[in-house]
Formats: C-alpha cells, structure tokens, sequence
C-alpha cells in the first residue's frame, strides 16, 4: 500500500475509538487511555478547522469520560447516538429505531441463555445495542455465532456484526457509515474531504462511505485483503504518532 499522507486542514477526520485510539481490553471498562489523549484531539480539532468527530460503538458518555478533557463531535452506539459540532444532540426517534429496541427486549432472554450455556461469554448492554463478548473464550466464537445467526433470520431490524471477539446485535438502519454522511452534510464538516481510521468490522461501512467521497479509509492492523480501507497502519501507537504529527 502506498505511505499515508499527513492531514491537512481541509480534512474531516473521523477517528473509532478502541482498538484505533485506544488499545483493546479484556472488558470495555478496563481500557487504559494513553496519556495526553484528549489534549491530541484538541489540537487535531483545532488543526481541522474544528471538523473532527469520534465514531465509536460505544455510548457518548463512555466516549466522554474517556477523552476528557475533549467533547467535540461524536457519534455513539455505531450512529444511534450524535453530537454535531455545535453541541446539539439530534434526538429524533424513529418507528425503525422503536422497532429495533422492542426486538433487542424480546431477544435479550435467550441471549442470556446462550451467555448461560456458553461459560466465559458475557453480555454488553450498550442501551441500544446488545454486544455478546467472548475474547475471554475465543474457542467458543464459532459456536457463538452459529447460535446467534438463526436469531436475525428473516428479519430486517436488526444485523449481527462480528468484531474483534464480540457479536454485536445492531439497528440495521444505522452504521458508522450513516454517521459519517450525516456529519458531511454539516458544518464544519461539509466541503471538505473525509478521512476514518478504525480496526475492526464495524468501520467497514465508514470506509466505503470515505472511499465514495474520495476520502482516505485507514484500517489499524495488519493489512487485510478483504478490508474496503485504502490504507493501513499497523498498530494503536502507529496511529498516535500520525496524528501527533499531523498536529504538530
């Protein structure tokens, strides 16, 4: 792959937050921040003109006590969750998103039995999503799978994502892709050319959205033939030293 150029400032630059910004833990909440985080962010923030945003699976209050002491533009829960720029939190509540939320209530009893059956698989309640993790059994991942795939059958409110050791069950009508096109249609962020680094799955759809616009799609890790990325930069530390040179 080619070298990935430094941002400039008339980049919108997206960033997902564990495994990208933050090294993955064994359980979400056991996470450690690298020093100076948020101060980077600010900095980016402002070498972007103010048009950077996190998209995060992840809660926006998760995201905030995390990065502290930035709070600028942020979509949680894979898009279910918005902060523009400005600080205005769209609350709009579809008939998708009630229909989403009822299946996640009528599932939640034979997920925990699943969690139940399968010892080491615990369950993630994120409000709107439902996240079944197994990194503490990854030898379990393919049966888990193969029990939570006939749940989504003939069915088109929820998908199931496979991520780094977790199936994630999702509102099928919102993605890290969505976000992305819904912060582009806004200031700061309209005009300029997009930019997401993420790790895992879930980016994918970002990335597509990126590469429609002519942007640049980064994935953290090895490089991944089936990735929808342009770019590729091998770890989290890998990631920090290109943004700390972008802001420098």
């Amino acid at each position: 792959m080619p070298a990935l150029p430094l941002l400039n400032c008339n980049t919108a630059l997206f960033l997902d937050v564990d495994g990208t910004l933050i090294e993955i833990a064994p359980r979400p909440e056991a996470v450690r921040v690298p020093s100076g985080l948020g101060a980077l962010l600010a900095r980016l923030t402002r070498h972007c003109n103010g048009a950077l945003a996190v998209v995060s699976g992840r809660p926006l209050t998760q995201i905030d006590r995390l990065l502290t002491p930035w709070a600028g533009a942020a979509a949680g829960l894979h898009g279910q969750e918005r902060r523009r720029a400005d600080g205005v939190r769209p609350t709009d509540v579809t008939a998708a998103d009630r229909a989403a939320a009822q299946l996640l209530t009528e599932l939640r009893p034979t997920l925990e039995a699943i969690a139940r059956a399968l010892p080491g698989v615990w369950i993630e309640d994120k409000g709107g999503t439902l996240a079944l993790h197994c990194r503490a059994v990854p030898e379990k991942a393919d049966e888990l799978a193969a029990r939570l795939q006939p749940l989504l059958a003939d069915q088109q409110v929820l998908r199931l994502i496979a991520g780094k050791m977790v199936y994630e069950l999702q509102p099928r009508h919102h993605g890290k892709g969505a976000a992305i096109a819904a912060f582009l249609s806004e200031s700061p962020f309209c005009g300029r050319t997009p930019v997401f680094v993420g790790d895992d799955t879930t980016d994918e759809d970002g990335f597509v959205e990126v590469n429609r616009r002519a942007g640049t799609s980064v994935r953290v890790g090895a490089a991944d033939a089936s990735t929808a990325a342009a770019f590729t930069l091998p770890s989290v530390d890998a990631v920090l030293q290109w943004l700390q040179r972008s802001a420098a």
